[in-house]
């Protein structure tokens, strides 16, 4: 299949004019000003297929923000060509604007001071919706995003939570090919970000929607995402399916057990103990350095078994020993 985005070695380089101190150095400068250069991406390349659902990851910072305008062409790359359904972004922004959909967490395309059904009607006026399509895709977002009861109040009267709804709905009311997400859930409540995220699932498997989301909530790449991009001082340092990344770049097991003994003692290269109460332990192995078949075995050879378990640590913990460069 075709990739539906396709980035080929782009970089972007801001110039920020360097401050002086004191009157004199800054009235020269006025004449003879000094820049700084500041390289936010460096020669990334990577292509998205349709109906994937990617999660663009990085520690603040990193060039993520950057990539996503430039994908949909608030910025022009310094070097590099991208391509999202056959179109320059900053070329032909207009053109592009009806495959896509744009949300970030921290700004708004709702009108502060009028009702959310006010601003779609108005949004399905800009993208030629007929009524009857309008109506449809109107009543079918309102049922999954629970949006009753929230249409006819000014925006400025909804809660964060139920703002980000929606602008979810603004978003996706003219049903775009591709769906940009910028930290989505920022400050939402659990009930709002289940709704999200079960939504942005069932467009992806009823119409093939490309997702391309950034955020720091582990929940929303562990519940929508199947692969991770990772930068690092603006450059692609892992690009990876989730599962992959959880079995192969933390190469940690945890193994739970509890047994009728009530202490535990246990010692194995390779082998932390996280937790030890009576009739349970926890222990974290480095497969490195232990397979995990020798601590099960020992396990099962010296105590009896109530329950065992083996797993894989949180994403949340991976995330954050990337983000640490303990990892990369």
């Amino acid at each position: 299949m075709d990739a539906l985005i396709e980035v080929e070695s782009i970089s972007k380089t801001f110039f920020i004019k360097k401050c002086s101190k004191g009157f004199w150095p800054n009235f020269t400068s006025l004449l003879k000003p000094h820049y700084e250069q500041l390289q936010a991406l460096k020669d990334i390349s990577f292509s998205i297929k349709k109906g994937e659902k990617v999660a663009f990851l990085g520690a603040n910072g990193a060039g993520k923000s950057t990539a996503i305008k430039i994908l949909t062409g608030i910025l022009y790359p310094t070097a590099g060509q991208v391509r999202i359904m056959g179109l320059t972004p900053w070329q032909q922004r207009r053109s592009l604007s009806h495959h896509i959909g744009i949300i970030f967490g921290q700004r708004s395309q709702l009108w502060y001071n009028l009702p959310a059904r006010d601003t779609y009607h108005l949004l399905g006026r800009m993208y030629d919706l007929s009524s009857s399509v309008f109506n449809d895709r109107l009543n079918e977002i309102t049922h999954i995003l629970d949006l009753r009861e929230l249409l006819d109040k000014p925006v400025r009267q909804l809660s964060l939570g139920q703002r980000m709804r929606c602008e979810m709905g603004a978003a996706l009311l003219h049903r775009p090919a591709i769906l940009f997400l910028d930290e989505p859930t920022i400050g939402v409540d659990i009930d709002s970000k289940m709704a999200i995220r079960g939504y942005l699932n069932r467009l992806s498997s009823a119409y093939g929607t490309t997702i391309f989301l950034t955020s720091h909530d582990v929940g929303d790449i562990d519940m929508v995402c199947d692969r991770a991009i990772i930068l690092k001082r603006g450059e692609i340092v892992i690009d990876s399916p989730i599962k992959a990344l959880k079995q192969n770049v933390f190469t940690t097991k945890r193994v739970s057990l509890k047994t009728f003994q009530e202490h535990i003692k246990f010692s194995m290269n390779g082998v932390k103990i996280i937790e030890n109460s009576a009739h349970n332990i926890l222990l974290e192995v480095n497969t490195k350095e232990c397979p995990i078949d020798n601590v099960v075995g020992s396990l099962l050879m010296n105590y009896s078994v109530l329950d065992i378990s083996i797993m894989s640590p949180p994403l949340e913990e991976i995330i954050t020993s990337l983000f640490k460069h303990e990892l990369i």
